[in-house]
């Protein structure tokens, strides 16, 4: 009789290591390349947590992390304090990547980059610029023969953080876009046809002539879309690369405590202007302690060998400032 409780503790200790601890995820599709990667290979390091990300958007997973059907949430949106409130519980925001947006193309007959004003691309997706060639992009082409084809934009259909950065970054070039559209992860579009994902609006892009829609840069490089230049700030014409994201993240000199920033239309001659953070939204209450404990575990390590595997899939790591006061923050969590 004495050997049962001895047995019965042996077993529970085995049952107890061997326990398989599960954190659901949903939102962003920006991010969902290195967030894939990074779940995978942190799985690997630590075979007893399992990630699971569903990329939906930014709007889906803010509205599941609010209804408690998934552990945390992504958004390429930072949540505003209205926002912060009405999701119930109390909440952090912790920036992961810096990645960029880009106007990808399908012109018959160019192949070659074309270069986009601010001003244009604000008109385009208003709806009043509608032939490829028209005046507002010969001027900025001159070299570049565009055709008379009419101008068919795409925009996402779902709630999507990459709206967020594409319309924040329209807001703060156009007044009227930002008067009578403003920004978002929604919007009331002007004008096209919506897709679902960075994913299908990448393949309408494809497979409409005439098609200009924007998707993440990693979504444009995978599905071999030919994608623009973009006037920025200082008035140089930058194309969307991991060293013209990494410029506007380098002018991030001082980060908020709550980490929400936006740096689209960053100053410098080399900024890319529609580079953005993306963004983890991590409840700080956890009634499961297990859990608490892997989220943690997993933030350490992307803060850490996470941010030594974002450069080969086109986006830009953390300021090491930012870092830094990241990990400040999770000392609050512990």
């Amino acid at each position: 009789m004495r050997r049962l409780p001895a047995f019965a503790f042996l077993i529970a200790a085995v049952t107890t290591s061997s326990a398989q601890i599960n954190l659901n995820a949903a939102g962003a599709t920006f991010p969902y390349p290195i967030y894939s990667k990074w779940f995978s290979e942190f799985h690997k390091a630590h075979a007893d947590i399992q990630i699971n990300y569903q990329s939906i958007g930014s709007g889906g997973g803010i509205q599941q992390l609010k209804a408690g059907t998934v552990d945390f949430g992504a958004s390429d949106m930072p949540l505003d304090d209205e926002k912060l409130k009405d999701m119930g519980k109390p909440i952090i925001q912790l920036p992961t990547v810096m990645g960029s947006v880009v106007p990808a193309y399908n012109v018959p007959g160019v192949s070659g980059e074309i270069k986009f004003t601010p001003e244009a691309l604000a008109e385009i997706f208003l709806g009043h610029l509608k032939k490829w060639n028209d005046k507002a992009l010969t001027d900025a082409n001159p070299a570049m023969n565009l055709p008379g084809q009419d101008i068919v934009v795409v925009h996402r259909s779902d709630g999507s953080g990459t709206t967020f950065v594409w319309t924040d970054y329209l807001s703060k070039v156009s007044p009227e876009w930002k008067s009578s559209v403003g920004s978002n992860t929604s919007v009331k579009w002007p004008t096209g046809i919506g897709g679902k994902g960075n994913e299908q609006v990448a393949g309408l892009v494809r497979q409409q002539p005439g098609a200009i829609g924007y998707v993440e840069l990693i979504y444009a490089l995978q599905n071999n879309i030919t994608f623009g230049s973009v006037k920025n700030a200082a008035g140089n014409f930058v194309k969307a690369s991991l060293q013209s994201t990494s410029a506007a993240a380098a002018s991030v000199k001082d980060m908020p405590d709550d980490f929400r920033i936006s740096v689209t239309n960053a100053a410098g001659k080399n900024s890319y202007p529609i580079a953005s953070f993306t963004y983890l939204l991590i409840p700080t209450q956890w009634q499961d302690q297990a859990k608490k404990n892997a989220i943690l575990s997993f933030l350490q390590w992307m803060l850490d060998e996470g941010q030594s595997m974002v450069e080969q899939l086109n986006y830009a790591p953390l300021p090491k400032q930012v870092v830094r006061k990241e990990k400040d923050k999770l000392k609050s969590l512990q």
